[in-house]
């Protein structure tokens, strides 16, 4: 997540305050951050592909819409490289899309992706990189980022990387759903309506507190 230097100062020192005194605030839950999803893609592999989430966060009021694109190295049955992207924006729960610019920090970053995934369905898949493809809306001075890491198992029924992230900042186990929605096989896909259960994700765990 990022880390502007100069940005909203003073919710930043409110949050600072309230953070001394009370819990930090679990993000949306599960089944909210589904709703927002596509329907999922079944592909012929079981981890390649393109994974989306879409979250909030209440404490920071802040959007997020992660993207990876995940492939296998070629030669090991183990190994992942591949992209990550990372549209964020500022704003009240409502806005679940990137509003029109109005001061608010709003950005666009990717990461060159490595991980690794094993037949158990587990994954990790972290940034090595950054770059800040496009600012939106903002300051650039002072623009920073920390890189994601996105650790957890694939659903196959579901088509989900039911996944935590931890950014080595203040975003400290947030737990992120991913849905697979596009396959790189060379037949079409097969997309389904999938009933999910309703789950509640468990609170954030101490961080740093303030913008990244």
């Amino acid at each position: 997540m990022a880390s502007p230097a100069r940005h909203r100062l003073g919710l930043l020192a409110t949050l600072v305050v309230a953070g001394l005194v009370v819990p930090r605030t679990a993000p949306g839950t599960i089944a909210e951050q589904r709703a927002r999803l596509p329907p999922p893609a079944f592909c012929q592999d079981p981890v390649e592909g393109i994974w989306r989430s879409h979250d909030f966060h209440v404490l920071w009021q802040e959007w997020g819409i992660f993207t990876l694109e995940v492939r296998r190295v070629e030669g090991s049955a183990t190994e992942l490289t591949g992209r990550i992207t990372n549209r964020s924006w500022y704003a009240d729960a409502k806005t679940s899309e990137p509003p029109p610019c109005a001061g608010e920090l709003d950005y666009l970053v990717t990461m060159n992706a490595r991980g690794t995934y094993d037949e158990s369905g587990r994954v990790q898949f972290r940034g090595i990189d950054w770059e800040l493809t496009r600012l939106f809306c903002g300051p650039r001075e002072g623009f920073g980022y920390n890189l994601d890491v996105f650790d957890g198992v694939i659903d196959p029924d579901l088509q989900e990387f039911q996944s935590v992230n931890n950014d080595g900042g203040r975003y400290v186990n947030v737990p992120t759903v991913f849905r697979r929605v596009e396959c790189f096989d060379e037949t079409p896909p097969t997309t389904l309506s999938v009933e999910v259960p309703a789950l509640t994700p468990e609170p954030d765990g101490p961080g740093c507190l303030g913008r990244r």
